[in-house]
């Protein structure tokens, strides 16, 4: 059963006089997710666009519950493809991953630094993890839960991007788990949105609706 008090109402169209408000609901928890009714019974789409009707091949996916868990949500695969294409053309120009980037780096150096005799040898470089906002580690993990990891970046010695990073999905991420729903950096749901909308240009009309 849908809770609608676990929804947040929002408005499509121009609030002006002769123009009708289409009221569009997103998750409380997750403001920049939309919720529209599905032509199944008690089933929701969830979008990262606000178009009514929802693409369908661009929703992240069906939902009999909100907010969504493991149990009641059905992803989208193709999704999860579109995700990690704008992952791999962008996260390595995130400023928070740029800085994590940096930040491995000096814990390398340190760590070559603290080494007998090693102090003359250079850095090593290795991977940053790109993991989801909605459950960051804690507890002195520095790493978050695989279900949580989009990917990883490879970093050089210097604190700089390989070759763009060169982008490695993980396999093991998940966009729901009991800690919530895709949460991504404000940077890489700006272009991930932005990709969404060029996409959806290319739907054929109309759309396919829920």
């Amino acid at each position: 059963m849908i809770l609608h008090s676990r929804l947040r109402p929002s408005f499509l169209g121009t609030p002006f006089i002769g123009f009708i408000r289409r009221h569009v609901s997103t998750l409380v928890n997750n403001p920049h997710i939309y919720v529209f009714p599905s032509a199944t019974k008690n089933s929701h789409v969830l979008s990262l666009l606000a178009t009514d009707p929802p693409a369908l091949s661009l929703s992240i996916g069906h939902t009999t519950a909100i907010p969504p868990t493991p149990a009641s949500f059905n992803e989208n695969p193709r999704f999860l493809a579109i995700l990690n294409d704008v992952l791999a053309a962008k996260a390595a120009l995130d400023p928070a991953l740029v800085a994590q980037a940096a930040a491995f780096a000096q814990r390398s150096a340190g760590m070559v630094g603290r080494r007998g005799g090693a102090a003359r040898q250079p850095a090593r470089g290795g991977w940053v993890h790109i993991s989801d906002e909605r459950a960051a580690p804690d507890d002195g993990r520095r790493i978050a839960w695989p279900e949580d990891i989009f990917g990883s970046l490879e970093v050089d010695g210097q604190g700089h991007f390989v070759d763009g990073g060169r982008y490695q999905p993980s396999g093991t991420y998940r966009l729901v788990t009991p800690q919530g729903i895709l949460g991504l950096s404000p940077f890489l749901r700006a272009h991930l949105v932005a990709h969404l909308a060029h996409l959806a240009t290319q739907l054929p009309s109309p759309n396919a609706s829920a």
